[in-house]
């Protein structure tokens, strides 16, 4: 009897201590990982604190980097802008009467949406010290135009400042009375441009929703803290990859007018450069620049965004993803066969994605 109670023991000793090896094996062979501040970034972490002081070096996630070239779905959206000779949207148009072309040959369109799509609308207000006399009635025009494009039971929007560095202002909401907050929290302007920064974090935010991803930038678009490797073209890239939209409602204009009473500033190199990058990320993607020079302009500027974003079409277009073409260029064209003097804005292309 002795015997076999020893026995016993001894053999619950031995599997109790096959159980703590076990655990301390699976504890020791899997930690769990820390998110780095390159993880965050890739899935649209914006931080509400500034990223570096202005005289550190500025760390920034790299647009061209292989976190942006897998997506999560094939679909294409293309939104369509048609505007009649006298700029006015034309909506009565149907899947016949558009012709899609994906490299100069024609393609098959997928279903078309028209304005009741949801919107995920990102504004980014320039805060530097660049801009300063435009500042009191850009807000109240931003403030208006949220008003008028925000459907609470549909659409939400966000607001970013961007001096030096990005800050999120108000995150994705349908409640206007919080962004009019937050716009109205604004500090005083100061401090450098880091617009195409800006830009980039903004895009990775929207990057995370669903629906029509517009961005909205108020800002005299000169740009002088952005990171060296936030080039126009990386820029553009990330955008094209994020498949966001991007309108300009710009100030220098305006600022110029209000110091001089002339229409044009003297265009040195900034302000000529400024003007062709914001050009050129608008024409890419879809959107369009305004550049008032008076309240009565600035507020047609949010006023026509508003309207266009309202009488909208969304080609949906689903590409084919071969693994050897992934990362490719692919040229969008979009035409109306059916009526003659439209202008047609839509996004310029994509890049080819990588199978999931």
């Amino acid at each position: 009897m002795n015997f076999r109670f020893i026995f016993l023991y001894l053999a619950l000793l031995a599997c109790f201590a096959v159980s703590i090896s076990a655990q301390s094996g699976r504890i020791k062979g899997t930690p769990t990982p820390t998110p780095t501040p390159q993880d965050r970034t890739s899935v649209g972490y914006v931080p509400t604190q500034p990223k570096t002081p202005v005289s550190a070096a500025k760390p920034t996630p790299t647009p061209g980097g292989d976190d942006v070239e897998t997506v999560n779905s094939t679909l294409v959206p293309i939104p369509v802008s048609v505007l009649d000779a006298n700029g006015r949207s034309v909506s009565n148009l149907q899947e016949k009467d558009f012709e899609l072309r994906i490299d100069g040959k024609v393609a098959e369109m997928g279903e078309i949406f028209r304005s009741d799509a949801p919107i995920r609308l990102a504004m980014l207000f320039d805060n530097s010290s660049s801009v300063l006399i435009a500042r009191d009635f850009e807000r109240e025009a931003a403030v208006r135009f949220f008003r008028r494009v925000i459907r609470p039971e549909k659409d939400q929007a966000a607001l970013f400042s961007v001096a030096d560095y990005t800050r999120l202002e108000q995150a994705f909401t349908s409640d206007v009375s919080r962004l009019t907050q937050a716009i109205q929290l604004f500090p005083e302007p100061k401090g450098a441009t880091a617009l195409l920064d800006g830009i980039v974090e903004a895009a990775g935010y929207l990057k995370k929703s669903t629906g029509r991803r517009v961005l909205v930038i108020v800002s005299d678009g000169e740009d002088t803290y952005s990171d060296p490797l936030n080039t126009l073209e990386a820029v553009i890239r990330l955008l094209h990859i994020n498949n966001v939209q991007v309108y300009v409602v710009k100030t220098k204009d305006f600022e110029n007018f209000k110091r001089t009473g002339e229409r044009q500033g003297n265009a040195n190199i900034q302000a000529l450069t400024a003007e062709r990058r914001m050009i050129e990320i608008t024409q890419q993607t879809g959107g369009s620049v305004y550049s008032p020079i008076d309240e009565r302009e600035m507020k047609d500027a949010f006023d026509r965004i508003s309207a266009e974003l309202a009488q909208q079409y969304v080609i949906s277009y689903y590409p084919e993803t071969e693994s050897d073409k992934a990362g490719e260029f692919r040229e969008i064209s979009v035409t109306v066969r059916t009526k003659q003097n439209v202008t047609v804005r839509a996004r310029k292309g994509y890049y080819v994605p990588r199978r999931n």
